[in-house]
């Protein structure tokens, strides 16, 4: 990154009344600013890194006309090549521009340089869920929280299939955190857009690969139910189902539906997640069903102290 001024991270107090307008100022400044603006480097104020990945970084930024708090995500043109990925990075950027729900992290603008590929992304303050999980007791979620990100999740994907994209890979490393405790699905990389086809690339993590894709056969927005029940369990237990020591011991055990249901997985939450990890993709409840199931009703809401 070329030498500007850094700053650092503000606190709780003054992000709540920061951060929350951001997002809808930021994308009105950019809509005044019109699709022919250039936006550049210089039209940014770069903190503190709050990530890094294969391909780049993540920074935390201030637009300098309005002071707007975002995250820039710079990624490397030649470690794009490299990767064989710059098709997937324009697929994540078209899909991702288009699309504008809370529990979605919005991607306000992008530019580029003779280097890099630049994102400017909402900022979630409370960064990746995975750490948050790892930092719970035990290192898993309460009912309370894993049935609150479970709707939320929900809720986000069933916009995005009403427009037709398939995420691909929900995992707690692309959930991430607002100051106020909630989801931003992220990183859509592995997404796609699919009106009608049905797709047959291998994609997506592991642990999460529903029965369909590790037995290549061809798949639909199912395909997201399915990781959804397996995000559900591993925010109560700490650990996807799945878990092996090998890529094949993992392979043979999601074909078999070989699951274990410990103790901290009440009946309630067994009962949702076993109707989302169906080996036929058919069989998988909607998104709306998973919002209303009796168990997310039941948790998703802290219960109001008694006077």
């Amino acid at each position: 990154m070329t030498s500007v001024k850094m700053f650092k991270m503000p606190t709780t107090s003054e992000a709540n009344e920061v951060i929350q307008s951001t997002v809808h100022k930021m994308v009105e400044r950019v809509n005044n600013r019109g699709k022919r603006y250039q936006w550049s480097l210089d039209d940014f104020e770069i903190g503190s890194p709050l990530g890094r990945g294969k391909f780049g970084r993540v920074y935390l930024a201030r637009e300098k006309t309005t002071q707007y708090m975002v995250a820039l995500k710079t990624l490397y043109k030649v470690e794009l090549v490299k990767g064989r990925v710059e098709k997937q990075v324009m697929r994540e950027i078209e899909i991702q521009t288009h699309l504008r729900h809370p529990h979605i992290l919005q991607l306000l603008t992008y530019f580029h340089d003779n280097k890099r590929i630049y994102l400017v992304l909402e900022f979630a303050a409370r960064g990746e869920l995975y750490k948050e999980l790892k930092r719970q007791p035990n290192e898993r979620f309460n009912e309370h929280l894993s049935a609150k990100y479970t709707y939320q999740v929900a809720d986000a994907l069933e916009y995005c299939h009403k427009n037709n994209v398939i995420h691909r890979d929900i995992k707690p490393e692309n959930l991430l955190l607002t100051y106020n405790g909630d989801i931003k699905l992220a990183d859509f990389g592995w997404s796609v857009h699919a009106p009608s086809n049905k797709r047959d690339t291998l994609c997506g993590t592991l642990d999460y690969l529903p029965p369909e894709m590790v037995m290549g056969q061809s798949y639909d927005i199912y395909v997201d139910h399915w990781c959804l029940g397996i995000l559900c369990y591993e925010f109560l237990t700490g650990q996807p189902p799945f878990l092996s020591g090998s890529t094949q011991e993992t392979y043979a055990k999601i074909r078999a539906i070989n699951i274990q249901w410990p103790e901290q997985i009440k009946p309630g939450a067994k009962d949702l997640i076993s109707k989302l990890i169906k080996k036929k993709s058919s069989e998988r409840i909607s998104m709306a069903a998973v919002k209303r199931h009796p168990w997310i009703l039941e948790h998703k809401t802290l219960p109001k102290p008694q006077a």
